[in-house]
């Protein structure tokens, strides 16, 4: 099994460290570091490529991402390849102090020993770039409590093949538990940070900005199993032609997804993001929507959609190409968390102009235009219609999100 890349392939996941040399190592380095979207993390706004800095806000204050050009003073120039494996393989970065799992070393721990030789090459061409992040937030300087959380929530060990599926759904597996790290946003984690297991994939919560601003704001990402409030009625192809293009008939990229998109997914072959598909549409159904929203709350919003969105999205909700995506079925507007779609209501879609999304109409912000009752209301209404089903969204939650 093997991961196509533009040069070549990368062994999956049992090759030796450094099987490929010079150039061809080189450019398998890049491929898997794109896949990883390592780029996206490790690249401030206006900073040089992989200097760091990149803030992440978590409920317990801001952790920045580190240099990883070869810098000697400031990167990881020092770094020796098996500095690099420990940091992927086990959260502990060369001089023995450990990583916050904001760097996702339990889902990299899955990189084979081979990849992670090949993205040490690249790393080590990159330009070296003189540049230190800011001090991470008070808790994020107590790396001791990590040995207690590692020994509780870590499981390291690299991925392996399971032989009762294709190729094709094991190089799949392999993207999107290992290199895509998808569960690290696409999982609910508990008051310890951690991801929960038995909910994997069935939709998570992360702070990321909004409004092309500073402010910082919850983003609520989807479930990706094939429950009805996730990806149920996606086909393969559907969900593929969405990672690699941003844009499929059953939705558009907005939001955090943008750059996981424009910067990894659109940048990987087609092969790969398919086979990546593949194995999504393998994930069994999970995750409970909870309560069922009242009627008269559903009946509340019918007016505000009537005006506001049926012009687009259709009486029906399934919207159309020549107007816009489809809300009945939208793991967005199904969503646990409702945030990605009170965000999309209050400051618009943030269309990236990298992706064309034909003759649908660009959705204006209505934050200016309906109060937070109404927000409300409109998103109980999508909720609640056309055989979606979710928890009922509040006014305080709108206004959370202002």
């Amino acid at each position: 099994m093997s991961l196509a890349g533009p040069a070549g392939t990368a062994s999956v996941p049992n090759g030796s460290i450094g099987e490929e040399s010079g150039s061809s190592s080189l450019r398998r380095g890049e491929y898997l570091t794109t896949a990883a979207n390592c780029g996206s993390c490790h690249t401030r706004q206006g900073g040089e490529p992989f200097s760091g800095g990149v803030p992440f806000e978590t409920p317990y204050g801001a952790i920045f991402s580190s240099n990883i050009t070869p810098d000697l003073a400031t990167g990881i120039g020092k770094w020796s390849l098996n500095d690099l494996m420990r940091a992927m393989h086990e959260g502990v970065a060369a001089g023995g102090y450990r990583l916050f799992p904001a760097f996702p070393y339990p889902h990299f721990t899955k990189v084979s020993n081979a990849d992670v030789g090949s993205i040490y090459v690249y790393l080590m061409s990159l330009k070296a770039v003189r540049y230190s992040p800011p001090g991470n937030a008070f808790l994020f300087k107590q790396r001791w409590g990590l040995i207690i959380w590692n020994k509780t929530f870590f499981n390291e060990g690299r991925f392996v093949p399971d032989r009762s599926h294709s190729d094709e759904w094991n190089r799949g597996a392999y993207l999107v538990e290992a290199l895509g790290h998808c569960g690290a946003c696409h999982t609910p984690r508990d008051q310890f940070m951690a991801e929960i297991p038995s909910k994997t994939y069935t939709g998570g919560t992360l702070l990321d900005r909004v409004d092309h601003g500073m402010r910082v704001r919850r983003w609520s990402a989807s479930n990706l199993t094939s429950a009805p409030q996730g990806l149920a009625m996606w086909s393969v192809n559907e969900l593929a032609t969405y990672l690699h293009t941003g844009v499929s008939p059953r939705a558009g990229s907005f939001g955090p997804m943008n750059e996981i998109i424009l910067n990894s997914l659109s940048k990987m072959t087609s092969e790969d993001v398919h086979a990546m598909a593949v194995y999504l549409k393998s994930l069994p159904a999970n995750g409970d929507s909870g309560e069922s929203i009242p009627p008269d709350k559903i009946k509340t919003g019918e007016p505000i959609y009537k005006e506001r969105c049926e012009k687009c999205h259709g009486r029906s909700g399934r919207g159309s190409m020549f107007s816009g995506p489809p809300l009945a079925g939208n793991p967005v507007t199904q969503a646990y968390d409702p945030a990605s779609l009170i965000n999309v209501i209050l400051y618009g879609p943030e269309l990236p102009n990298q992706v064309s999304f034909g003759s649908w109409e660009t959705m204006r912000a209505y934050g200016d235009v309906l109060n937070d009752e109404q927000v409300a209301a409109v998103c109980n209404y999508i909720r609640g219609s056309w055989g979606n089903h979710s928890l009922p969204t509040t006014a305080a939650e709108v206004t959370m999100q202002r």
